[in-house]
């Protein structure tokens, strides 16, 4: 899977990720999708590295989508721990 693909997953995993975790979040919209964009690269390359579980082979892979959703819940966790009073 391309670089394209990776971004286009990772703005669906982010608004993924968004519904699983509703609220405000410090980076709106926009900060969300990227979360979500840096998500599923973080989270393709955890899964790939120390789970060996390789998710660069298909687009519509259950594991692909799974690891990039983890890690754009793992990253917009840790982004509203971070920086969650900043919009109050």
């Amino acid at each position: 899977m391309g670089i394209i693909g990776w971004i286009v997953l990772g703005l669906l995993a982010g608004g993924i990720a968004k519904v699983l975790l509703p609220g405000r979040d410090p980076g709106g919209l926009i900060g969300t999708t990227l979360i979500g964009v840096a998500g599923a690269f973080v989270g393709g390359w955890l899964s790939a590295r120390f789970l060996d579980r390789p998710v660069e082979n298909h687009f519509f892979d259950l594991y692909t989508w799974g690891a990039a959703i983890g890690g754009s819940l793992v990253l917009l966790i840790g982004y509203r721990l971070l920086f969650g009073n900043s919009r109050d």
